[in-house]
């Protein structure tokens, strides 16, 4: 407000002295006297200050046209010039507009449209730094791999553009499948951009898949260092990649460096399973069982596993079954009602003869949530404890149709494999590999069930005479019942194939038919 009162007072200052000095003029005597062609001019001294505006107005004038005129002339010499650089901005206005519009093209899915573009704002701009790339971007999206080539090489050639270039072609031998190229072009890329996450990612898995644990190890500090790594996760990895270098010298000797490599990648990871068990291993290979004991015991705290326990044994091979009985409750203590400790046990007393036991430990488990492992338990302990054939051939068809247990599973593509591997042979994902029961349940073939008389085994066919004699001597009525029970249990699963039934069949007869036979006998 203040401002605009000092701004119309100044205005009115300033005509007030324009007006004083415009009356002093005309009051004053004398003026100008101009003389030209014989022609005299007086001028009053209001009309002399007039005609010297008018010629300082003639001469700035004059100048701005000698300057067009000079301008006109370089234009047409091809120097830069105003002119050229209004013209410039217009052209440069109408690139950047068909970049814009390429960028749009591209981000929509339209391929050639973009291409198009690209193409008119490399003309229109003459910056190969941003058409390059769109052009490169857009011949991917349209198919046209040769140019989206040779675009990215031209990148390469730019320092500015080398690690767009690089990591362009990088991709594109990836999609080719030529990962061995991919791999030293990932390696060129991280040089240029040691802190690039997606450029890490990539050269890690290559790595992996090509078993260059050393570089793979190298990759992954760097990405420690960059900060795109938790320190725990670092740990972890690290020790698969120790491992699985360590495995990789164990296949060819059993040298000091991969027992060394092996009890380096427990101690990154003690919770390792494979890890444990191999340092296990090159610790009985130095002679220092203890040392293998202790480890396999703190990893049983953390998680008991069959491969664990595999190792365990190893410690002591001449031993006794008892002796190993004894040995392993050790073992089990800590977890004394997991499955696997459950499972463990009862298979060692099955081995010692104690099948009581055997029995106890197992508890519930081939009744509630039972797979393969647990059934097939039960069969030998039914078998040694003297049942009949029909009781454990009952168990073992259970088994053929139960679900397998916890297994080696890749959390990314849910793939079963039958050993821990640091890669995915699926996915090629890197540790992904976790001890879990499948997701999903496992599915058994429709003719499944035809194959069942192959491993429950077939019975003799007698005909309804030699039954009723068989019935006819017999001396114990029980007896005699029990020889017609398996008979109709024969018939039954004759009978159930088709309806699925032949498991029930096979393990107990029914009521009617055990009341069957003690009606024919009376």
């Amino acid at each position: 407000m203040l401002w605009s009162l000092l701004k119309i007072l100044i205005f009115v200052a300033i005509i007030a002295l324009l007006a004083l000095g415009a009356g002093f003029l005309m009051e004053s005597s004398g003026g100008v006297q101009i003389t030209a062609a014989g022609t005299e001019f007086n001028l009053g001294p209001l009309q002399s200050v007039i005609a010297f505006l008018v010629l300082v107005g003639v001469v700035w004038l004059f100048f701005k046209l000698l300057t067009l005129l000079i301008a006109t002339l370089k234009f047409l010499n091809g120097d830069e010039t105003a002119l050229s650089r209004y013209f410039d901005r217009g052209r440069e206005k109408r690139g950047y507009q068909a970049l814009a519009d390429g960028l749009m093209a591209l981000a929509s899915g339209d391929g050639r449209q973009a291409l198009t573009k690209a193409a008119k704002a490399e003309k229109l701009l003459n910056k190969p730094e941003l058409t390059n790339l769109l052009t490169a971007q857009a011949a991917e999206a349209a198919g046209d791999t040769r140019k989206a080539a040779e675009t990215y090489k031209k990148l390469v050639e730019n320092d500015a553009t080398r690690f767009v270039g690089v990591r362009g072609v990088m991709k594109q031998k990836l999609s080719e499948g030529d990962t061995e190229t991919a791999r030293k072009l990932a390696e060129k890329a991280l040089a240029l951009k040691p802190r690039h996450s997606e450029t890490q990612d990539i050269l890690l898995g290559l790595q992996t898949q090509a078993e260059d644990w050393s570089g793979a190890r190298s990759t992954l500090t760097s990405k420690l260092k960059s900060g795109s790594l938790p320190r725990d996760v670092y740990k972890r990895r690290d020790a698969v990649l120790a491992l699985s270098e360590a495995k990789d010298i164990l296949d060819g000797e059993n040298s000091i460096e991969a027992q060394e490599r092996a009890i380096e990648a427990n101690k990154l990871s003690p919770d390792l399973v494979p890890a444990a068990a191999m340092a296990a291993r090159a610790y009985m290979a130095k002679g220092k069982p203890r040392y293998a004991a202790r480890l396999l015991k703190k990893a049983w705290d953390a998680q008991p596993h069959p491969d664990l326990a595999h190792a365990f044994a190893e410690i002591e091979p001449e031993e006794t079954a008892a002796q190993r009985i004894k040995r392993f409750s050790a073992l089990s203590r800590s977890h004394p009602q997991h499955v696997e400790t459950r499972l463990l046990m009862a298979e060692l007393n099955i081995v010692a003869e104690d099948f009581p036991e055997a029995r106890r430990v197992l508890g519930d488990l081939a009744e509630t949530g039972s797979d393969a492992r647990a059934l097939t338990l039960m069969a030998a302990i039914e078998r040694g404890e003297g049942a009949s054939d029909a009781v454990v051939q009952g168990w073992l068809a259970k088994a053929l149709t139960a679900p397998r247990g916890p297994q080696w599973v890749c959390d990314k593509c849910h793939q079963i494999h039958a050993e821990w591997a640091p890669v995915c042979e699926n996915c090629n994902s890197f540790d992904t590999l976790s001890w879990s029961t499948p997701a999903m349940p496992e599915i058994t073939s429709a003719t499944g069930v035809h194959m069942l008389p192959l491993i429950v085994g077939a019975l003799v066919d007698q005909s309804e005479d030699e039954r009723i004699d068989e019935n006819e001597d017999a001396d114990d009525p029980t007896d005699a019942s029990s020889e017609l029970s398996d008979t109709t249990d024969v018939t039954a699963k004759e009978d159930s194939a088709a309806d699925g039934e032949i498991l029930e069949a096979s393990i107990k007869p029914s009521q009617t038919d055990q009341e069957k036979p003690d009606k024919e006998n009376a």
